[in-house]
């Protein structure tokens, strides 16, 4: 748009400004001649061109040489150009010149939005990403609602403006692009020259398509950040030199460093726990130093797994009801009539599924509430089972099983969730061991009525009496849970949770045992200890005693759970649907689920405004 006009000089000036030659012969200067007003009486104006002052022809607004600014060469273009022209009177040439400035504010008018129109853009760009939205819903509804709440309540005027914003589905296609590339940027600059910790986990998502997604906690500002590293399809295999290979690969393109990594969190599974062949000895091979963390709610699904014999007829029985009756479409319709007319609070069963956490206590539940209409269906079914929901010992089993995974259940649930460590779970861990014992005990003496409620509200009301041998049962699942939870769980850095009163480990060099010494006789810092959480203790002595603080934040650091990649996942099932099912989920999710904020205005000053199309 620099083409169009600059008729600022004063009218009259034939003066000639001479220049150092830059090029050519040295010593000689190349002259160069201002626009006189008089050559607009031959049809041409100037404008400036790379801080060089050309002329321009009003008619076909072509832009001629420097060397060009002589009146014979303008003349010569007007008679060989334009002939018809060539005796036309200054004033055709005046009007001709206004018309054009008038086309030059008209088209930057039209052609140009305002900077805060791009960063609209951005704004809902990036409020669809974590909603997980598909991209066409800004323009086919927020832009429409958005139109015609403005013209309702500010005026037609406003509405017309704010259609102006580019919203369609490309436009915000690029925006989480640029977006998810910003945000990786800012990701990637705070890791540099710090330690970090990784949360690794592989699923499938709605497509048959697998994804590795990785998580990263590390400390900065004094503050431990955590958010979504990457999350890479899996083209290949899923054996573990495969996931190494997608992690390996992106540790090299961000020049991110492997020695700077101490800690890995994954599930159990055989590719990635694996300690000779598994990710876990890949990524050892790397970073020598790296505290591999097998996923604390795994091992609380694990260790709550297994019953008795006769606790697991039990469950065998339930699901075996429940799948007779959710697996035939016909059935369930007739079930749920069947709840409505008893006038039930639930009408529908739910399924089991093993690898869901809260599954077996939710099924568990559910059957016991609906046991009537249970039996009363399965009668007519002429089921096998049926008879069971009539028996008082198999309903105090079933009850007593949905108060113990009721309380596993809340256990599972406290150990979910965002900037948590293995020793804030660990101790919620240890309490629910010694809730075990009291359970026991309270059940030998016959007070379970706070213990285990849907027991106690079910033996009362049908008069019915536990048997000792019936209690038996329930005191050896206590125990053999308490058993299990010790093999999952053992104690571990108890220095970290109390330094002040806890002898060294034996693990500790010299140096490392005074320093702990030295610490614990601190009653400064004592005192400090009592009124901060365990991680911004470790980290506000990282000056005065950076060993032990170093020492700590590679325990404290690192994450102790999947939950974020559970949830990563979780976010992937809702942006990839079948409607979506080519959609680029890293860069949606990254958008979607990170916690930092996109540069919008650094986004907005590399972009070209346009508007809406």
């Amino acid at each position: 748009m620099e083409r169009f006009l600059n008729t600022g000089k004063k009218s009259g000036s034939k003066e000639k400004d001479e220049e150092p030659q830059t090029s050519g012969t040295v010593g000689k200067k190349r002259k160069h001649r201002r626009y006189d007003n008089t050559y607009l009486d031959i049809g041409f104006t100037s404008v400036d061109v790379n801080h060089e002052e050309r002329p321009q022809c009003v008619l076909c607004l072509k832009i001629l040489s420097t060397e060009s600014m002589i009146p014979s060469k303008l003349r010569r273009h007007l008679e060989i150009n334009h002939p018809n022209m060539a005796k036309k009177p200054r004033d055709f040439f005046s009007r001709k010149l206004k018309e054009l400035k008038g086309q030059k504010g008209t088209f930057f008018k039209q052609a140009s939005i305002p900077s805060y129109a791009l960063l609209a853009s951005y704004k809902v760009a990036h409020r669809i990403a974590m909603c997980k939205k598909p991209h066409t819903i800004a323009k086919e509804l927020i832009l429409p609602a958005a139109v015609d709440m403005v013209n309702i309540m500010v005026g037609e005027s406003a509405g017309k403006l704010l259609s102006k914003v580019p919203l369609s589905n490309n436009t915000i296609s690029r925006r989480i692009q640029h977006m998810a590339e910003d945000l990786n940027d800012q990701l990637i600059e705070k890791i540099k020259g710090k330690g970090f910790a990784l949360q690794l986990d592989e699923a499938t998502d709605s497509n048959k398509d697998a994804h590795l997604i990785c998580y990263t906690r590390f400390v900065d500002c004094d503050n431990i950040v955590e958010d979504l590293l990457f999350c890479k399809s899996i083209t290949a295999g899923i054996k573990s030199q495969d996931l190494f290979q997608i992690i390996d690969t992106f540790m090299s393109e961000n020049q991110l460093d492997w020695t700077k990594c101490f800690g890995v969190c994954t599930d159990g599974g055989r590719s990635m726990s694996g300690c000779y062949g598994g990710l876990q000895a890949l990524i050892r091979s790397k970073a020598a130093d790296a505290l591999w963390t097998h996923c604390i709610i795994h091992r609380e699904a694990l260790a709550s797994k297994h019953l008795s014999p006769p606790l697991n007829a039990v469950m065998e029985s339930v699901l075996k009801a429940v799948n007779f009756i959710k697996t035939r479409p016909q059935k369930a319709r007739f079930f749920r009539q069947m709840c409505e007319d008893m006038g039930s609070e639930y009408t529908s069963l739910l399924y089991y599924c093993s690898s869901r956490w809260l599954s077996r206590g939710n099924v568990l539940s559910r059957v016991f509430k609906l046991h009537q209409e249970l039996y009363s269906y399965l009668v007519e079914e002429k089921h096998e089972c049926a008879n069971n929901y009539l028996d008082t010992v198999f309903l105090s089993k079933l009850a007593y099983l949905c108060d113990i995974f009721d309380k596993l259940n809340a256990l599972n649930l406290s150990l979910q969730g965002n900037n948590t460590h293995i020793l804030k779970l660990s101790e919620k861990v240890s309490t629910f061991r010694k809730k075990l014992f009291l359970w026991r005990r309270k059940l030998n003496e016959d007070c379970y009525n706070d213990c285990f409620p849907m027991l106690h509200q079910f033996v009362t009301s049908n008069d019915v009496c536990l048997t000792h041998e019936l209690k038996s049962v329930f005191e050896q699942h206590l125990t053999n849970l308490s058993d299990w939870f010790e093999k999952y769980f053992p104690e571990k850095f108890v220095w970290i949770q109390d330094p002040f009163s806890t002898r060294a480990p034996t693990e500790f060099t010299s140096v490392e045992e005074e320093k702990l010494i030295e610490l614990s006789c601190d009653k400064t810092l004592k005192v400090k200890f009592s009124s901060m959480g365990l991680e911004e203790f470790w980290i506000s002595i990282k000056d005065e005693y950076p060993i032990l603080s170093a020492k700590a934040q590679q325990i404290l650091v690192p994450i102790a759970t999947t939950y974020l990649c559970e949830a990563g996942f979780s976010a992937v099932a809702v942006i990839k649907s079948k409607y979506r099912s080519k959609i680029n989920v890293e860069q949606e999710i990254r958008v979607a689920v990170s916690k930092l904020i996109p540069r919008f205005e650094k986004l907005c000053s590399a972009q070209q405004a346009h508007i809406s199309h």
